[in-house]
Order: structure tokens, then C-alpha cells, then sequence
């Protein structure tokens, strides 16, 4: 059993549900979170359970997980008086946080202080990043001229998208830049990323990049897929 964990309006995992179809998927969200079923052990994982579309699984059975959101959102949380929301959701996201850590089946992407699914970096960080590893970069420009503080400018055209899954890179481009695209994935430390570029060609840009890559592409969720079930080692 894959479970997917995503904001409850996302339509994501139905797609990529739909993309494996005789792959038996489960998608968990904030509603899961409030059902009974849940068993967790601070120093064992013997006999562990966990909720995903309100139906308790045994956590033996969960092979993989794929992560498409960087915590809990209040505006998910209706069910919740107003006023409770933020904590509801901060505690959501600190108790996935626990149980995400804990696994011990493939997980994309491992989560960290700042987020569910990998680190959470502004286009600012993922530039610096690049540029530091001397990928050349698009610069990033901020502007004073909004009330709360300075502005960003609008990120460059993209021309290229390549997608790191594992040790797989996918998407059309020079050689050159599938090899910085998983430099970047490395030094984030993850291991699905969807890296951006100003065109296909070795000489262009790295503009930004992201941890949510396109799922309509086929390639992409097969070869996520493939990942969670073992067959794509890890950078």
C-alpha cells in the first residue's frame, strides 16, 4: 500500500492514483488526522497503526509515501472552529512530522524542520544554492514598494524542467544540466525534484526549482512509482 499524504482539496492524488491503477493507493489528509485508529509508540513501531481516507492500516502494510504538501493548512481545517485552526493545524503538522520521520519504507521527500515534504526554500535559497555549486543562476531581485516590505520581481521565463527521481532525471535537455539538476537535489537533500531552467541548452540559466513536480506526465509518475516500490536507489 502507497499512501500519499496532500492537502485535502488537492486533485494531485486522484491523477496520479489514476496513473496507478493497479497499484493499491491510499491518500491522507487533515480529515484522517481527527479519526480514531491512530496508535504510535514514541520508542517502537511494533504494532503501529495509522488512518488514511478513514480507514485504520496496519503500518506494516504502507510501503512507500508520497508527500505533496509542506504542512497542514488552516483553511483545510472547516471542521474546526476559527479560532482553534492555527493550533489544530500546527499540532497536525508536528504529529506528521513524528510519524513521517519514523518510517522506515521509502518516502518522497523525507521531511524536515521546515516542511513535510524537504526543506522549504524561497527561489532566493534555491538560487544562492546553485551559485554556490557554480551553476549559473538567474539572479533574484527584491524592490521596495509594497506597505509590508520589499517585493520580488517575476521569476525569468522557463524553458526547460528536468525531474530528478532518485538517480533518474527525466525531461529533455543538455547533459549539462541533468548533472545540475542533481547536484541541486543533493545538496537539498532530497530525492524528487522538479529543477527549472532558462532553456535546454548547457550554457542556460537555472531560474528555480521545487519539490511538487508535474504529475501529468506519465514518465514522471512512473518513475516515482518505481521509487517507492525499491527499484531507484537513492542519490
Amino acid at each position: 500500500m502507497i499512501v500519499i499524504v496532500a492537502n485535502r482539496w488537492d486533485q494531485t492524488p486522484a491523477l496520479v492514483a489514476s496513473q496507478w491503477a493497479h497499484q493499491p493507493v491510499a491518500v491522507l489528509t487533515s480529515v484522517d488526522l481527527s479519526v480514531n485508529g491512530w496508535r504510535q509508540r514514541l520508542n517502537s513501531a511494533d504494532g503501529a497503526t495509522a488512518v488514511a481516507e478513514g480507514k485504520v492500516l496496519e503500518q506494516s502494510e504502507i510501503t512507500g509515501v508520497l508527500t505533496l504538501l509542506p504542512w497542514i493548512f488552516e483553511n483545510e481545517l472547516v471542521d474546526i472552529i476559527p479560532e482553534d485552526r492555527s493550533y489544530v493545524a500546527a499540532e497536525m503538522t508536528a504529529f506528521l512530522l513524528f510519524w513521517l520521520s519514523r518510517l522506515r519504507c521509502p518516502v518522497l521527500n523525507r521531511p524536515t524542520p521546515t516542511s513535510l515534504s524537504g526543506p522549504y526554500w524561497r527561489r532566493e535559497k534555491w538560487v544562492s544554492v546553485a551559485v554556490h555549486a557554480g551553476i549559473p543562476a538567474e539572479p533574484v531581485h527584491r524592490r521596495a514598494g509594497s506597505p509590508t516590505g520589499s517585493v520580488g520581481d517575476e521569476a525569468p521565463p522557463i524553458g526547460a524542467t528536468l525531474t530528478v527521481v532518485g538517480n533518474r532525471v527525466l525531461g529533455k535537455a543538455d547533459p549539462v544540466l541533468e548533472r545540475h539538476a542533481v547536484c541541486l537535489a543533493r545538496l537539498a537533500g532530497v530525492d524528487l525534484l522538479a529543477a527549472h531552467f532558462s532553456g535546454p541548452d548547457p550554457d542556460s540559466n537555472f531560474v528555480s526549482a521545487d519539490v511538487y513536480p508535474d504529475f501529468s506526465r506519465d514518465s514522471v509518475a512512473d518513475a516515482v512509482l518505481e521509487y517507492l516500490r525499491g527499484g531507484l536507489t537513492r542519490l
